[in-house]
């Protein structure tokens, strides 16, 4: 009989237990795909005080593991639970000092997150779980491979290490004292000595350097960070793991982001009679105080409102094209600001939601005809896949995991790219690119409605399931044992 690969993986954040980003996303729909190939992948996270024991059926397993930070012994509970509706499980890491409040991102988070990554370590052994592999998700654990390799723990002896860039904007860069919650010093590998020279420690470079593999959340985006405008900093340090890098495009929950079954839309609807789309757009118009008009082009825009997504390409002379926007998000007060403003001064064509509302959220994809995503950068991005999951059509900027995701209508329209296509890019990030590519885009919805209704289809039909990501997940996994 085979052996099952075994996999942990490491993420502060896991949903449904605690999101505050997309790596909540990944890291509570990549195991379930992964455990149905086979694999026997584990979670391990921080038990924060927000994390209801009752409704997630927490067990302890473990009560006070010794753990010596390379300063004094810290004492950590260790629960045990699933995934909510799969097998997988899910270890979770008590110690009121470093995560007994209820955010997840609070203090010194350099020290708490190093703390959690070398807890979990200590955890697994009275876990009785001894992983092949240990995948660690962003900064937040990008020390456990310099860990493995400055202590040389017998129990991992096999285990190798594979990092995963979610966000390079987020890199971890702290004092080098923070080394000793971990119970390293600067001295402990080349790379951490090397590293301190300028009189910090960045977590992301540690992980790039010291991991047996690396790996990002789209083929485009593994390019793109080797090059100085979308490397951070980091491309030099990234050119040096070319040969173990590599890019696997997020999938996203099918089973949620599903309109024929969606319970927070007001009318269910799939490819084979999207009607409901149209229903769904009239309330949702009348909703936000929108004129209800089912044939004006209704434009959705979810997001953080921060730098990275464009925003600012979205002038006021966008206000005069033949449609209306609806915008949604938190953010940059300067964002916020500027939209707010839109709406006052358009408010028969701009709506501005600004908050997190995860239904309104769906009754926005629900409801738009067009779903903008002009991102400065994006890794992977996860609303352009969900909007083509309810016939919101993408309009994106070439970067990152757009790119890789949306198929572009060409204006010269053959009928090969038309079987394909499932949205519009543009390439340069510029107002003028955005302007031209969504007044085409406007153009084919008003005067091609066939064009426009393929174009739909095909989005709503293409598979966006963490099935194929999970076998490149795999695949990466045994070429990593092989090592």
């Amino acid at each position: 009989m085979k052996k099952k690969l075994k996999v942990l993986m490491a993420s502060a954040e896991i949903a449904p237990f605690v999101k505050v980003g997309g790596l909540a996303d990944v890291a509570g729909s990549l195991p379930p795909a992964l455990k149905k190939l086979g694999c026997d992948v584990r979670l391990a996270m921080p038990f924060y005080g927000s994390i209801a024991k009752r409704k997630y059926k927490l067990k302890k397993i473990k009560s006070n593991i010794e753990i010596y930070t390379g300063r004094k012994y810290v004492r950590i509970n260790l629960w045990q639970t699933n995934i909510p509706g799969s097998r997988v499980i899910v270890y979770l890491i008590e110690q009121k000092k470093y995560f007994g409040k209820d955010g997840v991102y609070y203090g010194n988070n350099a020290e708490r997150f190093l703390f959690f990554s070398l807890a979990a370590l200590y955890a697994l052994p009275a876990a009785g779980f001894k992983p092949d592999i240990i995948h660690c998700h962003d900064y937040h654990t990008a020390l456990i491979p310099d860990m493995l390799k400055a202590f040389k723990i017998n129990y991992y002896r096999n285990t190798k290490t594979i990092y995963t860039i979610h966000n390079l904007n987020y890199q971890g860069v702290s004092l080098p004292e923070v080394l000793s919650t971990g119970s390293l010093t600067k001295d402990s590998l080349k790379t951490l000595s090397r590293d301190a020279r300028d009189g910090d420690i960045n977590f992301m470079v540690q992980g790039i350097l010291n991991a047996d593999m690396v790996n990002t959340v789209s083929r485009t985006y593994a390019k793109e960070i080797m090059a100085s405008v979308n490397g951070d900093g980091l491309e030099n340090i990234i050119k040096k793991r070319k040969k173990d890098l590599y890019g696997i495009i997020n999938g996203i929950d099918v089973n949620f982001f599903n309109p024929a079954k969606d319970a927070l839309i007001k009318y269910n609807y799939s490819y084979n009679n999207i009607s409901g789309k149209i229903k769904n757009k009239i309330y949702l118009q009348k909703k936000l105080g929108l004129p209800a008009n089912k044939d004006v082009a209704l434009i959705g825009f979810v997001s953080r409102l921060v730098s990275q997504k464009g925003i600012e390409l979205i002038t006021e002379r966008f206000a005069k094209l033949n449609c209306q926007f609806v915008f949604l998000g938190t953010g940059k007060k300067q964002y916020e600001d500027y939209i707010k403003k839109m709406a006052k001064k358009y408010p028969d064509k701009v709506s501005a939601q600004l908050m997190f509302n995860v239904k309104l959220a769906q009754e926005i994809y629900a409801g738009s005809d067009i779903f903008l995503m002009p991102s400065r950068f994006e890794p992977c991005g996860l609303g352009q896949m969900i909007a083509m999951r309810y016939g919101s059509v993408p309009v994106v900027r070439a970067t990152g995991g757009l790119v890789d995701t949306v198929d572009n209508l060409y204006k010269i329209v053959y009928n090969i790219k038309l079987n394909k296509a499932t949205g519009f890019i543009f390439k340069n990030f510029k107002s003028q690119e955005l302007y031209k590519t969504l007044k085409y885009a406007l153009a084919v919805y008003y005067n091609q409605p066939e064009t426009w209704q393929k174009i739909q289809t095909n989005g709503m039909q293409k598979d966006f399931s963490w099935n194929k990501s999970a076998r490149e997940y795999m695949s990466l996994y045994k070429k990593l044992k092989k090592v």
